[in-house]
């Protein structure tokens, strides 16, 4: 479709997959429901026109995002592998969100044990947490300066929208669903059927602001289930632009601050010209998605869910109570994986409603929102 050139977060939603898999989800029901608004009828042609050409001067709000993906429930297992903001893969969670031009940006994790703050001011970026108090400074370079701060998963309807509407093509059938209320805000629904059924995405519903056109509510539905199975949906919502001080970080005393430094997302970009490779083997050992659309599947060298076992088992040691049986948990979670063998190899294998991970015993790991068929396809190279 022509009309998507807005730029993305440059997001896919098989890399989401690599963080999904590794938390689970405790039973959840859907939003609060409200009456349905009367709104003058508009295409879905229409929708898609005005979530390309909205205008969002600022935002600020609270977020609730919550995640049933049939996983094992691993307490603790995202935050012990990947910090705090790595939980939002696990079950319920709240945050609040600011935002004012692309390069002003603030999401805090709102959690039982504490708060987690990811803030782009310009060119630094602050990943604080306050039950280590501890602060990581980035300074991003100038010719990546315009993008967003980096993050596992989309922590507003807006970023999980922009995800999915980068994978319509043919293969997906664009509708128009029911008007909604979201966060005291009338919505259109715009709804997403991918026709591959190699995905284990059934369907997404994205609420849309009828005024200001920014997506309030977004739901992706597994296969076969009647309620969503991921949900990110604003509570509460104020579109004027926030004060520049809400971007500012100011140090708690006794802070410990790291610097680090600016991962080079694209270096190696344009290495992957050449002769044919089988799958996930990149020059330089990186990630690398086979296939588009629905049934995209991301390949990796390595096994990183050993990898984030190995880690959290290495904190426990003289660790706290929890994050020794986050560990335990963990150990379980990856010997408990099936094993599984066919003509491209053999190795283990983990399912869940929305995301397959086959992780084979020559090194490889390959993750996707797409059966397990067609990871072995994609393995079989």
């Amino acid at each position: 479709m022509s009309i998507l050139t807005r730029p993305t977060l440059r997001w896919a939603i098989p890399v989401t997959a690599v963080a999904v898999v590794i938390g689970g989800g405790a039973a959840i029901g859907t939003f609060a429901a409200e009456a349905e608004p009367s709104l003058p009828p508009r295409t879905a042609a229409q929708l898609l026109v005005d979530l390309q050409t909205s205008r969002l001067e600022g935002l600020s709000g609270t977020v609730v995002q919550r995640a049933d993906l049939g996983l094992p429930a691993v307490a603790g297992l995202a935050g012990a592998a990947a910090g705090d903001l790595g939980a939002l893969v696990d079950g319920t969670n709240t945050l609040r969100v600011w935002y004012s031009g692309p390069d002003r940006q603030r999401i805090a994790l709102i959690g039982t044990l504490g708060q987690s703050d990811l803030i782009r001011d310009g060119r630094d970026v602050w990943a604080w947490s306050s039950r280590t108090n501890e602060a990581v400074h980035h300074t991003l370079s100038t010719e990546n300066g315009t993008k967003a701060a980096p993050s596992e998963l989309p922590a507003t309807p807006q970023q999980a929208a922009d995800l999915a509407l980068a994978a319509i093509d043919p293969s997906t059938e664009v509708s128009v669903g029911r008007s909604a209320t979201v966060a005291g805000r009338d919505a259109y629904e715009l709804v997403l059927d991918p026709r591959d059924d190699r995905s284990l995405v059934a369907q997404i519903r994205i609420a849309i602001d009828a005024t200001e056109h920014i997506p309030l509510r977004f739901e992706v539905f597994a296969t076969g289930a009647d309620r969503a199975a991921f949900e990110v949906a604003f509570t509460q919502v104020d579109f004027r632009r926030p004060d520049a001080a809400q971007f500012r970080f100011n140090p708690p005393p006794g802070v410990k601050i790291v610097e680090g430094s600016e991962k080079g997302s694209e270096k190696g970009s344009e290495k992957g010209a050449g002769p044919e490779r089988k799958p996930g083997a990149t020059p330089d050992g990186g990630p690398k998605t086979v296939g588009t659309g629905w049934t995209t599947v991301v390949v990796a060298q390595g096994d990183p869910l050993g990898e984030v076992g190995k880690k959290a088992g290495e904190k426990a040691a003289g660790g706290t109570t929890e994050e020794k049986a986050a560990a335990d948990q963990i150990a379980g979670l990856l010997s408990g994986l099936t094993r599984v063998s066919g003509d491209w190899g053999s190795g283990r294998l983990l399912t869940s409603r929305l995301f397959s991970v086959l992780i084979t015993d020559d090194g490889r790991l390959l993750a996707g929102a797409v059966t397990p068929e067609r990871l072995y396809e994609v393995a079989r190279g």
